[in-house]
């Protein structure tokens, strides 16, 4: 009788275990919280050596559809207008239509996409062009920067007192900021562990009320070999271990930086930053789904090579940014 019931328990325990086993090991992100639409006026002014092409909200639904996300944030490039390295004609103009445009994108799809405001924060016009989206339905959850488009350098004193400012703005709209850090690569600005305590001491105490999210891991992708970016990212994931005042809403995003090449020593080195900053910090994305960028799906089967557990994988999944709640 007793063999019989242990048989019986063995083969409910196997059955379950087999069970567990055939479920997918993880289910879908919750969102892509860093991802780009592209509108025709941007591609053009990329030009056609970058081999991009427009892409509107109906063309990358599709694409979230295909991993399972049902959320995401847009955020938008015109940004790209105030780069130094180019010379636009009425580019607060251009600038104000295409974040119009990207609002437009995520108003076709209100339950499941918002959208960002993209600023060059160097350029005369940031200021209004924040105080614009702040008040206007669509573009004012948060503001979008990029460090390295729009050359700030986070060791010249005037750039940072420059960012500290715009910041600083934001937060006095209740606007979430998602920034680029990684400073130019093409016009080689230093970028490194200096650059990252100016970053935590005197630019992100300007914003102590609204979420920062640290793109990218503090690189740019695609992938984690980017030596300079993993000293950032080494000083920012101290200051949260030590719990520093000015990271207490700080959040980082993956987008891109676990690509399918990475090697088990950058998937570690990953693993091992994403544990410092606390995986409740960590939100998933994908980048722009175009040219070479791996596509929502494939990005966070990317992810998942990382060594982590089921449970922090899980946890990353189900992280929502206050911004989007």
């Amino acid at each position: 009788m007793r063999t019989s019931v242990l048989l019986i328990s063995l083969a409910i325990a196997c059955g379950a275990g087999w069970a567990q086993a055939a479920q997918p090991a993880q289910s879908a992100p919750a969102g892509d919280f860093h991802q780009h639409v592209f509108s025709d006026e941007i591609i053009k002014l990329i030009g056609p050596e970058s081999g991009l092409k427009p892409l509107p909200a109906k063309e990358l639904l599709p694409l979230l559809d295909a991993a399972g996300i049902k959320k995401a944030v847009l955020l938008s490039t015109a940004y790209m207008y105030g780069s130094p390295n180019r010379k636009v004609e009425n580019e607060y103009a251009r600038t104000r239509a295409e974040n119009d445009w990207t609002a437009a994108q995520a108003a076709q799809f209100p339950d499941r996409l918002v959208a960002m405001c993209g600023i060059a924060p160097l350029r005369e016009y940031a200021l209004e062009e924040i105080k614009r989206c702040a008040g206007k339905p669509g573009l004012n959850r948060g503001i979008k920067m990029h460090l390295g488009n729009s050359d700030v350098q986070l060791d010249n004193p005037a750039h940072v007192a420059r960012l500290a400012e715009v910041f600083a703005a934001a937060n006095a709209q209740r606007m979430a900021i998602v920034v680029h850090l990684r400073a130019s690569i093409r016009n080689k600005r230093p970028y490194g562990a200096a650059e990252a305590r100016a970053f935590i001491e005197k630019v992100l105490p300007a914003a102590p009320d609204v979420t920062v999210q640290v793109a990218h891991m503090a690189g740019t992708g695609p992938g984690f070999e980017d030596p300079p970016a993993r000293a950032v990212l080494a000083e920012l994931a101290q200051a949260v271990e030590r719990r520093h005042p000015a990271t207490r809403r700080l959040w980082f995003d993956v987008a891109s930086v676990a690509d399918r090449d990475i090697t088990p020593d950058a998937a570690a080195l990953l693993a091992k930053r994403i544990r410092q900053v606390g995986v409740s910090r960590v939100l998933y994305g994908s980048d722009s789904a175009h040219g070479d960028n791996l596509r929502p799906v494939d990005a966070w089967a990317a992810f998942r090579r990382l060594p982590l557990t089921d449970a922090e994988f899980a946890r990353i999944a189900r992280n929502v940014p206050p911004y989007f709640q």
